[in-house]
């Protein structure tokens, strides 16, 4: 308010501590408090996360039913929006095929109260050393699989198959899940850059469309040298000349009178188109040539000033 008598607070007052940077510590608190936050909520629903669990190439989490109504044509009622979808999947989501199913153990008979609400969600567990897996401790799964261990678990016992279905895989399909680092996120991404130049996506799975490519090159092979085959072939005979019977002969003419009569239109039709080009109409010559029946023509006018002139011996 003021005129009360009360004082006015200066910056001084207010500002307790000046502007710094934040510490390690501080930094690695409030990482783990985003990577928290990840473990249990859906980025892309924002609900809590409940099994099924998927995860695409970067090692996020996300509910099953929310990737299906991303990939799903828009609808009104859908939740998801397509434009918030694609900031936070980044293009990494275009089917099914490039999620893997997050198998985690559930420990029987615990129910833990999620901080951040009063629902209770679902302890998950490592199937080896029974340690929570969550933002406290480093989890990995296996792809095809998809089951989850605790990294220390996978980096302990040595093998290429999994414990839990005994499935093979190789270390370069042992995901980290939620990864932090820097040089955990550009190994994963030069391994789904290797996936997509060998046909493959993220579920070790063929990509849809790599077999129809592969085709559309073999068949352009295949055509571009079948073409010097097909110029070995005899071409077909060209069109008859006019008038000749042979011709039409090898021009698959086989009867005779048919030949002959074709001939003879060829002929006709040869003959009118020449004179149509010179232009010799009898009519029309007569008015322009100096002759006419052997008889010569008065050449003082042209065909409009000349008079008709009677005949000699005709009766008056």
């Amino acid at each position: 308010m003021g005129n009360d008598g009360g004082s006015i607070p200066k910056r001084r007052e207010l500002v307790k501590e000046a502007a710094r940077n934040p510490t390690s510590s501080e930094l690695k608190e409030t990482l783990q408090e985003q990577q928290a936050f990840q473990w249990t909520t859906c980025p892309l629903s924002h609900e809590p996360l409940i099994r099924p669990v998927v995860s695409d190439s970067s090692g996020r989490l996300y509910n099953k039913d929310a990737i299906l109504e991303f990939l799903l044509p828009s609808v009104d009622e859908i939740s998801v929006s397509k434009e918030d979808g694609e900031e936070v999947l980044q293009g990494r989501v275009k089917g099914l095929k490039d999620v893997v199913e997050v198998k985690f153990e559930v420990e029987e008979g615990s129910l833990s109260k999620d901080a951040t609400s009063e629902l209770k969600r679902e302890r998950w567990v490592c199937p080896v050393t029974r340690k929570q897996l969550g933002s406290k401790v480093k989890s990995v799964y296996l792809v095809p699989c998809g089951h989850a261990f605790s990294e220390s678990a996978v980096k302990e016992i040595a093998g290429d198959s999994c414990l839990q279905c005994n499935e093979s895989f190789s270390q370069e399909n042992v995901i980290p899940i939620l990864p932090l680092t820097s040089p955990e996120l550009e190994k994963l991404e030069l391994r789904i850059a290797k996936l997509k130049e060998q046909g493959l996506t993220h579920s070790l799975k063929k990509a849809s469309g790599a077999g129809k490519k592969r085709k559309k090159h073999g068949d352009t092979n295949d055509s571009s040298e079948a073409l010097p085959n097909d110029s070995k072939k005899p071409q077909k005979s060209s069109a008859p000349q006019d008038g000749s019977s042979a011709s039409l002969s090898s021009g698959k003419i086989h009867n005779e009178a048919t030949a002959a009569l074709t001939a003879k239109v060829l002929e006709f039709e040869k003959e009118r188109n020449k004179r149509r080009k010179l232009g010799l109409n009898d009519n029309l010559k007569s008015l322009f040539s100096g002759t006419k029946d052997g008889e010569s023509l008065n050449k003082t006018g042209d065909f409009m000033t000349r008079g008709y002139s009677i005949p000699s011996g005709a009766k008056r």
